[in-house]
């Protein structure tokens, strides 16, 4: 069993179920999405529970501890699917960055990146930043640490020749780090989620922001490092006081499968995922942003057969 098995099961143990089907049908794919407040377990039981009401499959939805612990416990074999970044991702299966200490995991393969994580970079305009070259000798929030948000963080940073050295790094959450700026002890934070985020929603109702765009060559830089990332512009709007769109890159949620599902089942959900969207939209915002060519791009690791075999019957891959 790999590093880290226990950890893996206080997870497992900590983790709240909800069956999201009618009944016990079929295949029972168990399902590890995130914590029950947050958007990855919202989206993961809606599609579970549309796709279960039409498929020979029921859904054990799990409530866990999002990307890393995911896939972990796909490692285990006490998951069959879970809802990953496609950086983090990346990262298990080359064994790289979040997954350097404890060496590549190869037992899963994508399935279909759903919607965009998006790579938020707030700044406070009184504190003289209008660019990211403007955040060295700043006091900067890199997210959690060693979370997925910090790499992102440490890779734009040494794109624009800036080092966590370079900067008053602080690692703290999302809401942690809206809190920090309200109180003046942040210049600025770093924030991959879907936008609008909350906490940057709550934070505009009392204070002013700036969103830094990344350049275009910087991006493309990052991109041909890091293929993972994709290009995305924030609709001016999004926030009040943010009135342009905004230039960035982002990560995508994506749903990973283990290599032990059978190409039949993966192929029943990819399908059903895409023949679905309007009721799955229905039941969650996120749903809007299926598309089958957005599910396959940005994606560094091999497709399950199943998942392959539906995007080239769709034309999404060659």
């Amino acid at each position: 069993m790999k590093k880290g098995f226990m950890k893996i099961m206080g997870l497992i143990l900590a983790s709240t179920t909800v069956l999201a089907a009618c009944g016990n049908k079929g295949t029972v794919v168990k399902l590890a999405t995130g914590g029950n407040t947050g958007t990855y377990y919202s989206y993961g039981t809606a599609v579970g529970q549309i796709i279960g009401g039409k498929e020979d499959i029921s859904f054990n939805i799990q409530s866990t501890g999002a990307s890393k612990a995911n896939i972990q416990l796909i490692d285990a074999g006490e998951v069959d699917m879970a809802i990953v970044q496609n950086d983090v991702m990346d990262y298990a299966y080359n064994g790289t960055d979040l997954f350097m200490e404890d060496g590549a995991v190869t037992g899963f393969s994508a399935m279909a990146a759903v919607y965009a994580e998006v790579v938020q970079i707030v700044a406070n305009p009184s504190s003289g930043i209008t660019s990211i070259a403007d955040l060295k000798g700043k006091s900067v929030s890199v997210g959690d640490a060693g979370s997925g948000v910090e790499f992102n963080a440490k890779q734009i940073l040494d794109a624009y020749g800036i080092t966590f050295e370079d900067i008053n790094k602080q690692n703290l959450s999302f809401s942690a780090s809206a809190d920090a700026y309200k109180d003046g002890k942040i210049d600025a934070f770093f924030a991959t989620a879907g936008a609008p985020t909350n906490a940057i929603m709550d934070l505009v109702t009392s204070k002013d922001i700036t969103i830094l765009d990344i350049d275009d060559e910087v991006a493309k830089t990052l991109m041909e490092s890091y293929p993972f990332y994709t290009v995305y512009d924030i609709p001016g709007g999004t926030y009040t006081g943010v009135e342009e769109d905004v230039t960035t890159l982002a990560v995508k949620a994506t749903f990973i499968v283990s290599n032990d599902l059978d190409e039949d089942t993966v192929y029943s959900m990819t399908k059903a995922l895409f023949e679905n969207k309007d009721e799955i939209t229905s039941a969650h915002a996120k749903g809007k942003e299926l598309s089958e060519a957005y599910a396959v791009d940005g994606i560094s690791i091999p497709f399950h057969k199943g998942a392959e075999k539906y995007f080239k019957e769709a034309g999404a891959l060659k």
